[in-house]
């Protein structure tokens, strides 16, 4: 009798490479050189993830753009492989969901009742406000001490007072939400800590919700309110999605003003057309572009398999965790030619920065317009602004899901 020749064992998450990170190795705005390997050598692979976990890493645009509008990818993250951020993200999606982590059909049923608020039409007409805001906070710069932190100075500011007034939420309460979002966005911070920050906002949130029940307004969380009195919304529907939104409303946006400054500021070739333009086209654009190139979300955004699909040569397996980073397929040298300078000429449009398919960005176009205003603003009304240090003293947010700069010392 022979023996049985031993089964090879399959590979474990030690046979696979880390999933690429920091990203501010070598050039600060380019994704990390590793993660570029994997799109040359193995654009569809299996990667380590911080659990010890092996999702899929799918880094070229074409793939990533056919798994995002692929219905049997799934976004719920009360599936056992759904691959979570990090050990806190982990602990929050036990607790409850957004509807960004829902499928169809509960993720459209509650989308649907907040679309209203960021068609390109209702947004547009918010332009003039978002204009005074930021006219009145270039001014507090100008009459302030030099130099100065645009991140608290002005960055943070920005999208605050915009998402504030649109929710119907104090601006003063405004340190608190930082505070906590913060917290929340930190891989390295404590689970039990960013489980408190996201309980306080989600408290936060409830209370506000309570107040509008009694006393509406003609704001957000009033009709999130009316859609809870009205029973199309549990109440804690509503807290999550003001959540939600709080968090979204300001965090990116804050993000890529600092973060688009900065890079700006490093091309002064691209600085001096947005200084110099008033051309509404030029100015959208330069948004796009600027999008493409920096890309804040940085670590991918997170999926699983329900069936079996193929995608680069590989086959996907049911239940097998996936991991979308938009920030290397906006750097696709076969869409965007050149992808690693930052021209704002380019067409930029087809970027994914704000994901694809039904999932992609509900505020999007409110962030483009307080961009566009941004960019449009700020460099003509201080065109001698400059660093008030040196690139390699800027501190970038390396581990935070949204990337960016913790502070951006200007002066002029």
């Amino acid at each position: 009798m022979t023996d049985t020749p031993a089964i090879p064992a399959g590979p474990t998450g030690a046979d696979f490479p880390d999933y690429p990170m920091p990203r501010a190795t070598g050039c600060p705005f380019d994704p990390p050189p590793s993660l570029r390997q994997l799109e040359a050598e193995a654009p569809v692979s299996k990667v380590r993830w911080w659990d010890g976990s092996t999702p899929w890493l799918v880094t070229r645009y074409d793939d990533q753009r056919v798994l995002l509008a692929n219905q049997r990818v799934s976004s719920d993250t009360s599936n056992p492989q759904f691959p979570s951020f990090s050990a806190g993200y982990k602990k929050m999606h036990e607790r409850g969901r957004s509807f960004v982590r829902m499928d169809d059909p509960e993720h459209a049923r509650l989308r649907h009742m907040l679309t209203a608020w960021f068609t390109v039409k209702r947004v547009e007409a918010m332009r003039p406000g978002i204009q005074t805001i930021v006219d009145g906070l270039i001014d507090d710069l100008l009459a302030g001490p030099k130099p100065t932190d645009l991140v608290e100075a002005f960055a943070l500011a920005v999208p605050s007072l915009v998402i504030c007034e649109m929710l119907g939420a104090p601006y003063a309460d405004h340190s608190f939400f930082q505070e906590n979002v913060n917290l929340f966005n930190d891989r390295d911070a404590d689970p039990e800590h960013g489980g408190q920050a996201d309980q306080q906002l989600l408290g936060y949130i409830d209370r506000l919700i309570g107040a509008r029940l009694t006393s509406p307004g003609d704001d957000l969380m009033s009709e999130v309110a009316g859609r809870v009195r009205a029973g199309e919304l549990s109440r804690e529907e509503a807290a999550q999605t003001g959540v939600l939104l709080l968090r979204g409303g300001h965090d990116t946006t804050a993000n890529m003003i600092a973060l688009g400054t900065l890079a700006l500021l490093q091309y002064p070739d691209q600085l001096v057309i947005l200084r110099e333009t008033d051309d509404p086209a030029v100015i959208a654009g330069a948004v796009e572009e600027l999008v493409r190139y920096l890309t804040i979300v940085q670590f991918g955004l997170p999926r699983v398999a329900l069936e079996d699909i193929e995608a680069g040569g590989q086959v996907i397996r049911a239940g097998e965790g996936v991991l979308v980073p938009a920030s290397i397929a906006n750097r696709d040298a076969a869409v965007f030619p050149g992808p690693d300078r930052l021209d704002i000429g380019r067409d930029a449009r087809g970027h994914i920065a704000f994901g694809f398919g039904v999932h992609q960005c509900l505020g999007q176009n409110l962030a483009r317009v307080e961009l566009q205003v941004v960019y449009g603003t700020l460099y003509r009304r201080i065109p001698t602004l400059k660093l008030a240090t040196s690139l390699d003293q800027i501190p970038f947010k390396d581990n935070s899901l949204n990337y960016g700069v913790d502070e951006l010392p200007v002066t002029w």
